[in-house]
């Protein structure tokens, strides 16, 4: 055990997960890789839980900060901030939602809890419906309409939750319909649900589950569900934290899959757009973010700093058409993972879209999830000099794989290829 792991353990709670049996200290990064105390290097195809979505030290981004740092690092909401006002601006636009209004949180948790509350009380009605297998974060009120156990570690929660069908494509009652039959049973369910319940406030759903695998339903359900919502006023909520700014490729915002049904009443995004700075948020129609009758700031929300590094990096991801990258880059990856998945009787799917895929791992022969293969696929990889995660709401039993969206060819090779020795290793 290494120091800095025993002091660690001495200080920081037992529920603070960390991966590897050996931990990692990351000291530093450049691009798409990044270095650990003792000097190996490694291909990050994580960034931070897919929060490095450019680069690491980017120097765009880190340009920014520094200037910043030499001028204001923070004043609170408080008073005008020119940072804030102009990133709101671009996000505005870029959300698709008419009349958009934006408010800065530190994290994604902090942009769902504030989502939560707009519903709520935009509809007074404290009834949410959330999906299956759904990951929203760490706060009281996130964890409370979180459908997926191992990260809901406890019932107790200010607001009823109803669960809905359609997060996962391939498990459930609904895996052998096609994908057309597959929507209707879950539109089906979800007429069935309303009409046992008192009316809800709204339906939180990522477009695709991150913490859950990397799992979604088929194109144009969340589509198909917003038609019935909008006939009773229910409010929808897509949670971006882990899909918007062009990861998904096919789309700049992951709700876009679903697009004959326009744009979410809400919002909320985090992690990418900061690049490794503190920055979420939400984006809501003016009527349902003005809907608040108190007053409200935000003490680290939108600081200067951080909003600058916002808008370095959303600037440099437009520009070089990091999105059309992640769509190049991300299908040639898929396609080669899938052809080793074919060779390897572990792997039950490899799924995804863009630089956000995801690969389950089962016992072969089965559809048993195996968290042991995953772990032990964490560990050869990293050994091989390459950095993913794991997730999926059968045991932790899914890789998941989302690089910095800046990935070249040759380094979606590399870990194409580490990826590879790693899966195979499991039939030996």
């Amino acid at each position: 055990m290494t120091d800095l792991y025993a002091r660690h353990k001495s200080v920081l709670p037992d529920w603070l997960a960390l991966y590897y049996e050996d931990p990692l200290e990351i000291t530093h990064g450049e691009g798409r890789h990044v270095w650990d105390a003792a000097g190996n290097k490694y291909l990050d195809f994580f960034g931070g839980i897919l929060t490095t979505m450019t680069a690491h030290a980017l120097p765009e981004v880190t340009k920014a900060v520094s200037e910043q740092a030499g001028r204001i690092l923070h004043s609170s909401t408080l008073y005008l901030n020119r940072p804030m006002v102009e990133l709101a601006e671009r996000i505005a636009q870029l959300s698709g939602i008419p009349d958009a209004r934006v408010f800065f949180t530190t994290s994604g948790t902090e942009a769902n809890d504030t989502a939560l509350l707009l519903a709520t009380t935009y509809r007074q009605s404290n009834t949410i419906l959330a999906m299956r297998n759904s990951y929203h974060g760490r706060s009281f009120s996130a964890v409370g309409i979180t459908g997926n156990r191992g990260w809901s570690p406890t019932s107790l929660s200010p607001l009823q939750t109803l669960y809905v069908h359609g997060g996962v494509r391939t498990r459930g009652p609904y895996a052998g319909l096609s994908d057309d039959e597959f929507i209707a049973a879950c539109v089906d369910d979800l007429k069935d649900l309303l009409g046992h319940t008192r009316p809800p406030a709204a339906l939180i759903a990522e477009p695709i589950q991150g913490v859950g695998g990397f799992t979604s339903g088929p194109d144009g359900l969340y589509a198909a569900f917003r038609e019935v919502l909008a006939e009773r006023g229910i409010l929808w909520i897509a949670d971006e934290v882990q899909t918007g700014w062009g990861r998904t490729g096919d789309n700049f915002w992951g709700w876009q899959a679903h697009g004959r049904s326009g744009p979410p009443d809400m919002l909320t995004f985090a992690k990418g757009i900061g690049n490794g700075s503190s920055i979420g948020g939400v984006v809501a129609r003016a009527e349902i973010m003005n809907c608040l009758d108190a007053n409200s700031i935000s003490t680290f929300g939108g600081t200067q700093i951080t909003m600058a590094a916002g808008l370095a990096n959303l600037t440099y991801l437009l520009e070089h058409d990091l999105q059309g990258n992640a769509r190049r880059v991300g299908g040639l990856l898929i396609e080669r993972l899938r052809a080793v998945a074919a060779q390897v009787p572990n792997v039950r799917e490899v799924r995804g879209r863009g630089l956000m895929l995801g690969i389950e791992l089962v016992k072969p022969g089965t559809d048993e999830a195996d968290p042991d293969a995953a772990s032990a696929v964490l560990e050869a990889t990293r050994a091989d000099g390459l950095l993913i995660g794991k997730g999926g709401g059968h045991n932790t039993s899914a890789l998941r794989i989302a690089p910095p969206l800046s990935l070249t060819v040759a380094e979606a090779e590399e870990g194409a290829a580490i990826l590879e020795r790693a899966l195979r290793s499991l039939t030996q």
